[in-house]
């Protein structure tokens, strides 16, 4: 199937008037599973019926298809866009640099360019929010340390995976992300360090989980409690 030229043709009755599409996500890896469905980001202007609307981002169905698009007029993207570099989480910049165009009106490749210099740069990390993050992973490693029910744990536990996990990559110049994301950007990072963290969490050892997280903490400055102030 080619998952380009039914994405064009959704276009051409949903979005006609976008400029720019680029198809992103697995389908643009050539790494669908079963569930895929096709994400799609679109830029023009006008774009939308209404005047106003800057951006849209909207679930379809087409031709048996799922499309999870975001659409927007160049100044809606970015705002956006800009929006997901301060959260330190540029999911569209992503899509844009990333993606596979499957249409472009000559405007493109100077786009592209712009966001890929600030996609490169990478995250700021404040001490401020630095400090406040270890504060966070202070509390919740106390927490993990404290809890002798084994949901708790669990959930604890998940919680400080995801809190380390992101002040591990932002420490070192690394976009976050959520979900399957995560560890795939802590990968990215180093793994190594990854299954150090991780294994002892696939396998319950809340113990050894919680000295790496120590571990972690202490390279990126170490505890944050007593004289914090938010």
């Amino acid at each position: 199937m080619d998952h380009a030229e039914r994405a064009e043709r959704f276009i051409a009755e949903t979005y006609p008037r976008a400029r720019i599409a680029i198809v992103a996500g697995s389908t643009a890896r050539g790494e669908r599973t079963p569930t895929s469905d096709t994400d799609l980001l679109l830029i023009g202007d006008p774009l939308f019926d209404e005047p106003t609307q800057s951006s849209e981002a909207a679930t379809h169905e087409f031709e048996g298809e799922i499309f999870e698009v975001f659409a927007y007029t160049p100044d809606g993207f970015a705002e956006w866009a800009d929006r997901g570099l301060d959260n330190h989480r540029p999911v569209i910049v992503h899509m844009l640099v990333e993606g596979m165009p499957i249409r472009d009106d000559g405007s493109l490749d100077e786009f592209r360019a712009h966001w890929s210099r600030l996609l490169a740069a990478g995250p700021t990390l404040t001490a401020e929010e630095s400090a406040f993050r270890r504060y966070v992973i202070s509390d919740l490693l106390d927490d993990l340390h404290d809890a002798e029910d084994p949901l708790e744990q669990r959930v604890v536990a998940n919680l400080l995976f995801e809190r380390i996990a992101e002040l591990m990559l932002l420490s070192e110049g690394h976009w976050v992300a959520t979900g399957k994301w995560l560890p795939r950007r802590l990968r990215s990072l180093s793994p190594e360090r990854a299954d150090l963290l991780g294994d002892p969490l696939l396998a319950g050892d809340i113990v050894l989980f919680a000295a790496q997280v120590e571990t972690e903490l202490r390279r990126a400055g170490g505890r944050v409690q007593a004289g914090f102030v938010r």
